[in-house]
Order: C-alpha cells, then structure tokens, then sequence
C-alpha cells in the first residue's frame, strides 16, 4: 500500500453497538438500519457480522436488499421507501423481502399484483415529519384495505420522528399521541423508534426498534453525553503526515491563503482531501489528532491534500494522522465542518484503502 489514506471499520464494535441498543427494550425486537452501505461502513460486513443476533435490516431501496441477498444475508429486510416500479414485487415476494407502503400507488400495485406468496408490509404513517406515508384521516382507510387483501401476510405500523434528538422539543410527545391515536384504531404490531427514540423516548418502543447511527458508534445528541459514553467508535480515518514545513509570520497557507501564520508555524501536509471525503468545508481549528496529539487543521481542504499545525507537538514526516474515529470522535469534528457525522461517514470514497478488523463469516 503506498498513499497512506485509510478507513478502518471495527465490526466488533458494531456488533456491541448493536446491544447497546436492543438493551434499551429487551423484550422487543431492533432492526439493524444499514441503508447507504450502512452508512459508509461496508452493508454485506455489517449483516454478516450482525446477522447471527439481529432480529432483521432496513435499507432504502431495493438495490440495497439485493446486495444483501446475493451476500447470503437471510434475516428479514425492510425497505425503507418500498418499491418503486411495480417489476420489483416479484423480487420482493421471492425473496421475502418486508416493504413499507407509502402510497396510493403502492396500494393499488399491490392489490393489482398475482403473488406467488404474501408480502410482509410496513405501511407508513405521517405523523409530522410529511416526507413520505399516509396522513392520520387517510391511514385508517388505507389500512383496512391493505389488511383486508390476500397479497398481505401481516401489516406493521411505521412512522419517523423529526426530532426525538431534541429532548426539550413539545414534537415528539405531538407525534406519540397521533401514533397511538392511530394505532388504537388499526392494530398491528408497530415501529417508531429511531436511534434517539430508542435511547431516550422509551414510550415509543412498540414491537421494532430501528437504531441507526448508534450502530456506528456515534450519538444523535449533542456533547458526550451517557448515551456515547455507551457506545464504541466504528469507523477511523487516518492517514500520514507527508511533508513539513517552517513558515513564518505573514507566510499564508493554500488555496486563498485563509490561514496565514501570526508566529512561526510548523506545518504539516497529510495525504487526507475531499476526493477521499473529508469535508472540504473543514474550517481553520478543525480538530485532529498527529501521533496521538491533539492539534488542528490550517488552510483550506484541497483535493489530495490538507495542512495541519505541528507546532511544539512531536511529529514529522511518517507521523500518523487520526481525522475521527477511536480517539477522536465523528461528533466532535462534524461541527467544525457544518454538518453531522451521518455525512462523514458516508462520504468516504472509495480511493481510501480500506481495513476491516472483527471476524466477517464467509
């Protein structure tokens, strides 16, 4: 291996992430949400490693559920936004893939479908977050007509909160009372609960969980509060310091100069850009750690390349570079590049080498 670029995935630390969460409500189940390559760590890896607990996986799409599949996952797998062409029923019923039900479209395919077997659905109920599912007034009819067709095995309430993050928001304990509102009028096993439902909002547990982020190793809350303190970092970007240089006092650093030196600076370069999926948006303080020592980054994030300050720290060219992961976390440098570690971590691309650590079953 020659550029030193790379993403290191723990599926050890999956794995206890994955308890964390079902330990939040033992007595329901959780599905295991690895949609978008579960979330840049790797989708096949991920279920064969969580497969031999995991009650069942939600991706988004149907091309999500065939990668896993065709990786010899056998758990149940819901998808997330159903079906999108009326062609993939005859994958799904075949392959006992789990559907949600957002539309009338999706309805009527259904209804008009000739099944060899019936599908397991997920029919979607918009509480408030009015992206996708059945307003209150349309779910009840929607419903009925869905448990009464003999393309159904079983129907399941689904919806998603818009703020269970935010513990001082009067939404959430809105979107319960509409949920359970609903359900008191079509009943049916029921899932609400997203990561931060599943750590904080134990009224919204119902039968299925879906953690998500804490798989990762990464809390939907702000600061390191008891929820990360549970939960293990999965995803390391590291890399190298590949040049340094002493600059002095005037001496501006990269593309526009938007770091320049009010001292004498010793600078280091590191093989870390955005084409690899660090965030070109990386503000001047960005944390980072150079040979286990905390500095920042300087200058702005080019393509291949990105500056970091080296002053009074021990560290030269070779010296490694940790951007977040085991000893730095996603949630603490997610803010420094306006945005979330969701965004972190599936934008790596795939020019970073990549080491998987934690037994994967053939």
């Amino acid at each position: 291996m020659a550029r030193a670029a790379t993403v290191t995935i723990d599926l050890n630390a999956i794995a206890h992430n994955y308890r964390v969460a079902k330990s939040q409500a033992p007595e329901q189940k959780a599905l295991a949400v690895i949609k978008a390559n579960a979330y840049g760590h790797g989708a096949v890896d991920v279920a064969k490693k969580l497969e031999p607990e995991a009650d069942g996986f939600a991706v988004a799409c149907i091309e999500e559920a065939v990668e896993l599949r065709e990786g010899g996952i056998r758990k149940p797998i819901v998808l997330l936004e159903g079906f999108f062409t009326v062609d993939e029923l005859d994958y799904i019923c075949r392959h006992d893939i789990w559907t949600a039900v957002h539309n009338d479209f999706q309805l009527d395919a259904i209804a008009a479908a000739d099944l060899a077997r019936p599908v397991n659905v997920w029919l979607k109920l918009d509480t408030g977050m009015h992206r996708l599912g059945f307003s209150p007034e349309e779910y009840r009819a929607a419903y009925w007509r869905i448990e009464a067709m003999p393309q159904v095995n079983s129907v399941t309430m689904l919806s998603h909160f818009t703020s269970a993050d935010d513990m001082d928001s009067p939404v959430t304990r809105h979107q319960m009372e509409i949920y359970d509102s609903v359900s008191r009028e079509c009943p049916s096993t029921m899932s609400f609960a997203n990561s931060a439902a599943t750590m904080k909002h134990s009224g919204a547990h119902h039968d299925w969980q879906r953690p998500g982020i804490i798989l990762y190793g990464s809390s939907p809350f702000e600061g390191e509060g008891d929820v990360q303190a549970q939960l293990k970092p999965v995803m390391t970007l590291t890399s190298e310091v590949i040049a340094v240089h002493d600059l002095q006092p005037g001496d501006a650093i990269g593309y526009n100069g938007t770091w320049v030196c009010d001292k004498p600076t010793r600078v280091g370069t590191v093989a870390m850009g955005y084409a690899d999926g660090y965030p070109r948006q990386a503000r001047n303080g960005t944390p980072v750690l150079v040979n286990g020592q905390r500095t920042r980054i300087i200058g702005r994030v080019s393509m291949d390349m990105l500056t970091v300050d080296l002053t009074g720290i021990d560290a030269d060219r070779g010296s490694p570079v940790e951007f977040w992961g085991e000893n730095l976390l996603a949630n603490e440098v997610a803010p420094w590049c306006d945005t979330i570690s969701y965004t972190l971590f599936t934008g790596i691309t795939r020019r970073v080498h990549r080491k998987v650590k934690g037994w994967v079953p053939d």
